[in-house]
């Protein structure tokens, strides 16, 4: 007999739901969420489990596909005491006696896989990824050396950070991923885009975006209308878009703007079940917005860039609020992503002088 979940579907068109607007997009639920700890049903046969994360973002939200003999996992949160102790509670409360099938990690970000090898070890499930998110998290689980690389410090100084900031950073050490991700599985069930997945009967087909992460995974149910879109398209913030330091000639933005034209090719009417923030419709809209905002940043930045100028320069033209020690690092990131995209692009060039970038437009 199966321990699968059985579906409210009166749940869904609750009429205690009053769906809201925002920026051309409707959000069904009105801004209701699951509590810590419960599980709320966002369509038949999907639950969802919001958990607290540290930092500006605050949640992230985990995905239950109800599957023949238990719940497909989608997400698992940071490796927290928080996070854990809202797992046992769910697995104690709302799911009793339900099994996870299969742990599917949509980005190797820690947020999302934090507690993925927990979660495969507790259930004897498989962890499902693509291999390029797979790899990344496990070279930055084994990568635990004790100092900073000399590369990351060379891109810290290239892109304008004083003393203070390097030694802060330094400080923090190196290999903080392994701290918040348990040890994950040895082996894996690798996907590629145009995959699909059998869950529950349904069919799921696995769309590969980029840009935000090397090799991130969305999970498409065209019959039902239904993207579980991780963080390649959240509602009300752009996702992180950063180059790093182990591809540091990498066009991450390109890569993002060729991601968003292919969601374009999506029906616009899916629920889209995002990484941060709540569920909503109106995709199109979204990534239009999302198109039109980076493609505004790059104008407004080639103009700044009249005067040679360094990443730490170009942060008033790109946020819009200050950018305090703990975000340090993804705004340069950020910042050296566009920047490198003004490159590729033939409207900039970078200059290197005693160690330092400077860039200007052409």
């Amino acid at each position: 007999m199966s321990t699968a979940p059985q579906s409210d579907a009166a749940f869904v068109p609750d009429e205690s739901f009053v769906p809201t607007s925002h920026k051309g997009l409707t959000y069904p639920f009105g801004g209701a969420e699951p509590a810590d700890g419960d599980v709320m049903t966002v369509a038949e046969g999907i639950r969802w489990v919001r958990l607290r994360i540290p930092g500006p973002l605050k949640h992230v939200n985990c995905w239950l596909l109800d599957d023949e003999d238990g719940v497909a996992l989608i997400d698992t949160g940071m490796n927290t005491t928080e996070a854990r102790a809202a797992w046992k509670a769910v697995f104690k409360g709302p799911l009793s006696g339900v099994r996870v099938t299969q742990m599917i990690g949509t980005h190797f970000h820690p947020d999302h896989i934090g507690l993925a090898g927990w979660m495969c070890d507790h259930h004897a499930a498989p962890l499902v990824m693509t291999r390029g998110e797979w790899l990344t998290a496990q070279m930055l689980v084994a990568d635990a050396r004790d100092g900073i690389p000399g590369e990351v410090t060379a891109m810290r100084v290239g892109a304008g950070w004083n003393e203070e900031q390097i030694a802060h950073a330094a400080e923090r050490g190196w290999a903080g991923f392994r701290r918040i991700v348990t040890p994950m599985p040895l082996s894996f069930t690798r996907i590629k885009d145009g995959d699909t997945l059998s869950i529950g009967g349904q069919a799921w087909r696995v769309v590969v975006g980029s840009g935000h992460s090397p090799e991130h995974a969305c999970l498409l149910n065209e019959a039902t209308g239904i993207l579980i879109a991780g963080d390649q398209v959240l509602p009300r913030i752009s996702p992180n878009v950063s180059l790093g330091v182990t591809e540091p000639n990498a066009d991450p933005l390109g890569e993002w703007f060729a991601s968003i034209a292919k969601l374009k090719t999506l029906r616009d009417d899916l629920l889209v079940l995002p990484g941060h923030g709540d569920p909503f419709t109106g995709l199109h809209a979204r990534l239009d917005a999302m198109d039109r905002e980076h493609h505004e940043r790059l104008d407004e930045l080639e103009v700044f860039l009249s005067e040679p100028r360094r990443a730490v320069d170009c942060f008033g033209r790109l946020f819009r609020r200050a950018i305090g020690p703990d975000m340090l690092g993804m705004a340069t990131g950020e910042a050296l992503a566009h920047l490198r995209r003004l490159e590729i692009e033939g409207r900039a060039v970078r200059n290197v002088v005693d160690g330092v970038w400077w860039y200007r437009a052409i």
